[in-house]
């Protein structure tokens, strides 16, 4: 009995890696670009070119606009050639990094986008992509996407 736990949190140990390197490809994906750190990742994600990815990957320009950065300070930023600011870069992270685990949960970026647009009742109503406009709100979904993955949560 001692041996098959044993083997058991091996597995486990294995499958948490590669679920980690796995959600890492998908936040580097949804980014469009290639870190070794979450601060490497904020500091790359500044310049405007990540809402731009965003919506290339499948985000309406409505979805990042409301997300990330209201389009007339995204147009001025733009215009200005101006990098995002530090809130709006950890937005577009904390957006990037639900999307990426939506899509290692539900298995496809098109079954992803479809959850997370669909309302919830646990959110009264909202989409988890409305919800991700705030720190609280992106924890609560993903909190859920977790507990979809671990199976304690239909």
């Amino acid at each position: 009995m001692v041996m098959w736990h044993n083997v058991l949190m091996v597995r486990t140990a294995t499958t948490t890696v590669t679920t980690a390197k796995m959600l890492n490809e998908y936040l580097q994906d949804w980014l469009g670009t290639r870190a070794e750190s979450e601060q490497e990742i904020v500091d790359l994600v500044e310049g405007t070119k990540v809402v731009n990815h965003l919506i290339e990957r499948g985000l309406t320009r409505k979805e990042v606009f409301d997300v990330i950065i209201p389009l007339r300070t995204w147009k001025h930023r733009k215009s200005r050639r101006q990098p995002l600011s530090k809130e709006e870069s950890e937005r577009a992270v904390r957006a990037a990094r639900i999307l990426a685990r939506a899509q290692a949960v539900w298995g496809d970026q098109e079954s992803a986008l479809n959850w997370l647009r669909a309302p919830k009742k646990r959110f009264e109503g909202r989409s988890p992509l409305q919800m991700l406009s705030t720190e609280t709100g992106g924890r609560l979904v993903e909190q859920m996407l977790v507990q979809i993955d671990e199976g304690m949560f239909a």
